[in-house]
């Protein structure tokens, strides 16, 4: 285990004004904390923070970072409280090290929901400060060079954890390096097999190919010699999780790859950059396609470097990448590498070491904190967040000439979410590089995208599965759930302002204020919602206003009001209404049913896309229908025909029975679902002139199925779209009179 001098020293060779007092402090302080406790390994627990420590040096972390590495996990693992580390090392110290706890005792119903988060906890601390990152990837990093003495299950959990979120964090910050590492080491334990056979074979390749490796190396040391160039070339290797993530995603055998073997020039300047670019474009032939120069339009994790590839000088093709010293450190180390700190001289009690807040790889954590405020539920945000760190990046740009940078696969809906979640909202199309392009379109580098909107637009739920963004998902998910829910506020008002009309009182949304508490709800459209979606009942919300109303329910059995004449019963809404059973009337039964409707206040009913939660039996209905509502939990209202034998499931649920009426507008154009049975003579050609009477009416099949065949005939069942009862009863007397149909007839339940 490493002594005091010895961490003391480490920091000494890159920093030798070392405040050596803070890093003995820390020392002595988390070893007497951790004590006697041991790790999995059997070795002292106080090796672990010392070995986080260690990697952070070689990373070249001030040393108030190798501090908060040695007590990174005191708070959570030992008798230290934050207090205590605020008293001793200074408040800042203090709020570093409870960034890098985890969350304890959480209150969650999933193992998903705990890691999310506590994910969210970390990145919160990262926004603040660039040293938590740092310190959690150095922890996570040895924990992986350690994972083979944890037990084996959970060792793989902790291997897929690393993988799908700490890898490719690591990546998103820019620190290539780190990722490489905890990739491998991942990959080791999720796909065993797979990591000791591609290993193998990149062992092989490599002996085969030194001579030519050494040969390339020394052609271009060669050509940057003749033109004066100090550049530094360095042969780089293909590591196994590349080699193997790339095989998976293109079908490759390792055979058809041809860049395991790749090459790094290095030199002083930008200016160099292009120089030896230029240099080695006039000696061999560029591959077309295959150039990428990320120094004028850098990734969004800082990454600067120029990508070419060339047939080289033995006729195979070769991978270069041209980048300055400093793009190489930034590359290799990321946010670690900025030289941006402000520098405290050790001093625990000094300012926070930030990094600069424009960089992109804050700009992308930023938009990260972003989502967290947009209150999505924890598995939402886990999901969002690993979409966000999974991307390889297209840079497409808006007519006034903004780059906005998107994952690879991106189309125009998840670039007008990165423009703004307004945009993205009310986006109706989308024109690529001049022309209209369907929103499907998956952008290209380059492409320049204008974003058509409409106002009118809500975002649909069939969005969601297009888009490759976390930010585009995410909303498209809270604009869809704000939709629905703003249908069943505006059912749920409609349903109390007739239940407080009916028992002789005013309804107004301000008072519902007083009573929220009572009725458990966080605000009043979550309490029209809730009346909406039958979760909660209007009588309910009626005496939560008024103690003292009682109401007086009148309840007869709907089977046999059906079979006497009228009936009577009380709705959800409180609702006295009448209905005109199958016994005649004075009256006509469509001035019944209209006289019913105007008097009892009936919901109107405009159709499937009309502004209430309205959905059809299996059955459907049409208009001119008589109808009635029976209101499903959680899913708004279902219409039924007053018919239906269906009805009898809901004889004993009164509570659930809504009077609603049609209010079809002539201008709308919109077919209702209805279905019929159909016998037809089983001979060749039936169905044809079944679909060609259905077609000839203007209706249109929804589903088709054969319910009984005999040898003679074929019995169907078909849900038909027809405009209203009119047209269904013109189809059916077609139906009837065809020579292929000995039956037709409507099904009702």
């Amino acid at each position: 285990m490493m002594r005091q001098y010895e961490l003391v020293e480490r920091v000494q060779r890159y920093k030798p004004d070392v405040n050596e007092a803070l890093l003995n402090k820390a020392y002595v302080y988390a070893m007497q904390k951790h004590g006697h406790q041991r790790r999995a390994s059997g070795d002292p627990y106080f090796s672990h923070p010392l070995e986080v420590a260690a990697i952070l040096t070689d990373m070249h972390m001030d040393e108030a970072t190798i501090a908060v590495a040695l007590l990174h996990d005191t708070i959570e693992d030992t008798t230290a409280t934050r207090d205590e580390i605020d008293e001793l090392f200074g408040p800042e110290m203090g709020k570093l090290v409870e960034g890098l706890t985890k969350l304890k005792k959480l209150d969650l119903v999933s193992k998903k929901a705990e890691q999310a988060e506590n994910l969210r906890k970390l990145l919160l601390a990262i926004s603040e400060d660039v040293r938590v990152l740092l310190v959690k990837l150095a922890d996570r990093l040895h924990n992986m060079r350690t994972l083979d003495h944890v037990p084996e299950a959970k060792r793989l959990r902790i291997a897929e954890e690393t993988m799908e979120i700490y890898a490719p964090l690591a990546g998103r910050m820019g620190m290539q390096g780190m990722r490489e590492e905890l990739e491998e080491l991942a990959f080791r334990y999720i796909n065993p097999e797979a990591y000791r056979t591609v290993t193998a074979r990149l062992a092989d390749t490599f002996e085969r190919h030194r001579n030519v490796i050494v040969e390339i190396e020394e052609s271009l040391s060669g050509l940057f010699t003749k033109y004066k160039l100090n550049a530094e070339v360095k042969s780089r290797q293909k590591k196994p999780w590349s080699v193997f993530r790339k095989m998976e995603a293109k079908a490759l055998s390792f055979e058809q790859l041809s860049d395991i073997f790749g090459f790094r020039v290095i030199v002083d300047s930008v200016e160099d950059c292009y120089s030896a670019l230029g240099a080695i474009h006039t000696t061999w032939s560029m591959v077309p396609g295959r150039f990428k120069d990320y120094i004028s339009t850098p990734k969004q994790n800082d990454y600067r470097s120029i990508h070419t590839t060339i047939v080289g000088p033995s006729r195979q093709r070769i991978e270069l990448q041209v980048r300055t010293r400093e793009m190489n450190k930034i590359a290799e180390y990321g946010v670690a590498a900025h030289s941006i700190y402000k520098d405290t001289g050790g001093k625990p009690n000094g300012p926070a070491h930030t990094i600069s807040k424009e960089t992109n790889a804050y700009a992308w954590l930023r938009r990260t904190i972003e989502a967290l405020a947009e209150g999505d539920n924890p598995e939402d945000f886990l999901e969002n967040t690993r979409l966000e760190l999974f991307q390889d990046q297209v840079f497409c740009f808006t007519p006034k000439g903004r780059l906005i940078a998107l994952p690879r696969g991106a189309t125009p809906i998840d670039f007008a979410y990165a423009v703004h979640t307004d945009v993205g909202d009310t986006c109706v199309g989308a024109k690529v590089n001049g022309r209209i392009m369907p929103l499907m379109t998956e952008l290209k580098n380059g492409d320049e995208v204008e974003i058509i909107r409409s106002k009118a637009q809500v975002p649909p739920a069939a969005w969601e599965s297009v888009v490759v963004t976390g930010k585009a998902r995410s909303a498209i998910r809270r604009a869809t759930k704000n939709a629905i829910r703003k249908q069943y506020s505006g059912l749920g008002m409609r349903i109390l302002e007739r239940t407080f009309e009916r028992g002789g009182k005013a309804f107004t949304r301000d008072s519902l204020k007083p009573v929220l508490h009572r009725l458990a709800r966080k605000d009043i459209d979550d309490v029209l919602s809730s009346v909406g979606r039958g979760e909660l009942s209007s009588s309910d919300v009626m005496k939560a206003v008024f103690p003292d109303f009682k109401e007086e329910r009148i309840t007869q059995t709907p089977p046999k009001a059906r079979e006497e004449g009228w009936f009577n019963l009380r709705n959800a809404a409180g609702m006295l209404f009448q209905i005109p059973g199958r016994a005649s009337s004075r009256k006509s039964r469509k001035e019944a049913e209209e006289q019913a409707s105007k008097e009892q206040g009936a919901v109107p009913i405009k159709g499937v896309r009309g502004d209430l939660p309205v959905r059809f039996a299996p059955e459907g209905a049409v208009p001119g229908d008589r109808i009635v509502g029976i209101i499903q939990p959680g899913s708004g209202i279902t219409i039924y025909p007053i018919q239906s034998p269906s009805l009898t499931a809901f004889d004993d649920q009164p509570e659930r029975w809504i009077d609603v009426r049609w209010d079809i507008d002539e201008d709308t154009k919109e077919r209702f679902p209805a279905r019929v049975s159909v016998t037809a003579i089983n001979a060749p050609g039936s169905l044809a002139d079944i679909t060609q009477v259905v077609a000839s009416n203007d209706a249109n099949i929804h589903t088709l199925s054969m319910i009984r065949t005999a040898p003679d005939f074929t019995e169907m069942l078909i849900d038909l779209e027809v405009w209203d009862l009119k047209h269904l009863n013109r189809l059916l007397s077609q139906l009837k009179d065809n020579s292929s149909v000995s039956e037709a007839k409507r099904v009702n339940g």
